[in-house]
């Protein structure tokens, strides 16, 4: 039971005992005391003074007396006004800690078979150009609170959406049987995402000048963009991609499988991967088929022109357009296809969507259409609304070729750990193998963390300088540490002293009563990162977990202390601030190492 459980209940004997009065442990507010009071945990007394017919500080005092008095939890009290500051015995931190170190998956649950399956998108991409530093963090996002709500006991399926049909794809496509005379990722060396990437931006590039042309010769510029031939040809090559035309599949899969192969090579070195990956050219049919039948129960109209709509304004919202009157889908049709595969390929309690927050009206239309198709998840889907990323630069463009890339975000971000490592001298003992496998896990951790330690509802500014910081909110500072300890307690093996429960009364400092408070706190963090779907609670525990960690090794000796029960109590306290640190960085993806 959590301690603020404890004394909640305590509190809820001392009023009925002390005034009488009944009262239940949801009245009680338990929270942490604050730097500047004397105590681990505060009561809220104020609700109590009614029934105690006392000022609120008598109140508190009479309470603090009663729980010192019959309870061994609480070792001193003060009251401040209507506040009741409780300092816990260190009898029962040295007994957290002691049952902290018995559960190598301290806070984290593992889901049973019959646990509810969420089912979480993310990443998303199209097949047109390689992934972006908006994909990093979309990824990023994702697959942590994947792992974040399986630590809290749910069954996850974590799916991707692959937009792999449309007029982008036709674009880079047309570009390439145009310019590219026949060049393949082998011929040029290049990854098949990067080549394909190229085209599209070349196709931007070839476009521009017709218009260009086009506006020189009298027309206006949105006639020009509307008759520029390039434009023509590939709107042309979608019509007979829609009708079939077997030359334009064929090089359709080509190119999608060139893209599919280096789009594999980028999510295995960012460490994220999927339980299934859906086609957009496979579930569009689908959605237009539920449209249909949307048709026939009433949920959608169709228009004399012939293109078919839902009228959401009942629901406070607008009309959708669901089918073209050509026939062809939107983006809200290929989401209904894709939800009806998934439910019928999974029993999925909670549908999660990893989508930027400039999608927030497409999920409120998603989420209100799927509820009156009959998807039993459907109003209760979560839109996972994040912000974006800029640069100081300001924002990306993929068709102009300013994105930043995922593959090289990543080269960078090795070059600089390596950089700043071999500055700071932390690699002299390590092997070149040793050496390089650190700066890469030191790299991408810097990458990762700098992303998600932000809150995800905020757009960010990326700066990979300062991430790599070894010092501050960074991933190598709580990477470091976590080797530091290890470091400690390879020293203490070397020594020959065995690390062991602790079974001895000692009288604990106050921090190393904070350390393991802060301990204590993990599964109540795991289970607030689940609830809020936000990364950053964890990221941002651990960074306060190691800062809290390195007062401590200054402060106070480990292996030098000559008491050896308080030198067992340090060595198992920081055993298990490492394995804490170690659980919380890999909810969030990140690698730590035992040596840097």
């Amino acid at each position: 039971m959590q301690l603020e459980s404890i004394v909640a209940q305590l509190v809820t004997e001392a009023v009925k005992t002390l005034y009488g009065a009944e009262t239940t442990t949801d009245a009680v507010q338990v929270q942490k005391t604050k730097k500047e009071f004397a105590g681990d945990v505060t009561v809220v007394v104020f609700p109590f003074v009614k029934m105690a017919r006392k000022s609120p500080e008598q109140t508190a005092a009479e309470i603090g007396e009663y729980l010192q008095q019959h309870s061994a939890l609480v070792a001193d009290f003060n009251a401040v006004k209507g506040f009741l500051n409780l300092t816990i015995s260190d009898a029962y931190w040295i007994d957290m800690l002691n049952e902290i170190d018995a559960d190598a998956q301290f806070g984290h649950r593992t889901p049973a078979d019959d646990a509810p399956l969420m089912m979480v998108e993310y990443s998303s991409p199209n097949t047109n150009k390689p992934l972006h530093l908006g994909h990093v963090r979309n990824n990023l996002l994702g697959y942590s609170i994947s792992k974040i709500q399986q630590a809290n006991g749910w069954r996850v399926v974590k799916t991707n959406i692959v937009n792999d049909r449309g007029i982008h794809i036709c674009k880079s496509m047309l570009a390439w049987k145009l310019f590219g005379n026949g060049e393949t990722p082998q011929s040029s060396g290049k990854k098949g995402d990067h080549l394909v990437g190229d085209y599209y931006v070349r196709f931007d590039q070839e476009y521009r000048k017709q218009v260009k042309q086009l506006v020189s010769e009298g027309l206006t510029e949105d006639d020009a963009k509307k008759r520029a031939p390039l434009m023509l040809e590939a709107q042309d090559m979608l019509r007979r991609w829609e009708a079939g035309d077997e030359e334009i599949r064929n090089l359709w899969r080509t190119m999608n499988e060139w893209v599919y192969a280096g789009f594999d090579e980028t999510y295995k070195r960012l460490g994220v991967d999927f339980d299934k990956i859906y086609y957009e050219s496979q579930t569009y049919l689908v959605g237009k088929q539920k449209v249909e039948e949307g048709l026939a129960k009433g949920v959608c109209y169709r228009r004399p022109d012939g293109s078919v709509w839902a009228d959401l304004t009942a629901d406070g919202l607008d009309e959708k357009l669901l089918l073209r009157a050509d026939g062809t889908s939107v983006y809200m049709t290929q989401d209904i296809g894709t939800a009806k595969l998934r439910y019928d390929d999974f029993p999925i309690q909670k549908m999660v969507y990893v989508v930027g927050n400039e999608q927030n009206y497409h999920f409120q239309v998603l989420s209100l259409l799927l509820d009156k198709l009959g998807f039993a998840w459907g109003k209760e889907l979560v839109h996972f609304s994040y912000g974006m990323v800029e640069l100081p630069e300001g924002k990306m463009k993929s068709r102009e070729g300013t994105v930043v890339d995922a593959d090289d975000l990543m080269d960078e971000m090795v070059a600089q750990a390596r950089e700043t490592s071999a500055e700071l001298g932390k690699l002299d003992d390590c092997t070149a193998d040793e050496a390089e496998a650190i700066v890469t896990m030191v790299g991408l951790g810097a990458l990762k963390y700098f992303i998600l330690k932000v809150d995800p509802k905020k757009n960010m500014l990326f700066n990979p300088k300062e991430s790599i910081d070894f010092n501050g909110n960074t991933g190598p500072f709580i990477q470091y540490t976590h080797a530091r300890i290890q470091s400690v307690l390879r020293k203490a093996a070397e020594s020959g002293i065995a690390i062991k429960p602790v079974d001895a009364a000692i009288a604990l400092s106050d921090k190393e009563r904070s350390l393991m408070q802060l301990l204590a706190a993990y599964p109540t963090i795991v289970k607030q990162a689940g609830d809020e779907f936000s990364p950053a609670v964890v990221a941002n525990y651990a960074y306060d977990l190691v800062k809290e960690y390195n007062q401590f090794y200054h402060d106070f000796s480990i292996l030098k202390e000559t008491d050896d029960a308080v030198r067992n109590m340090r060595l198992l306290l920081s055993a298990n601030v490492a394995k804490v640190v170690k659980n919380a960085m890999n909810l969030l993806g990140i690698d730590v190492p035992d040596r840097m």
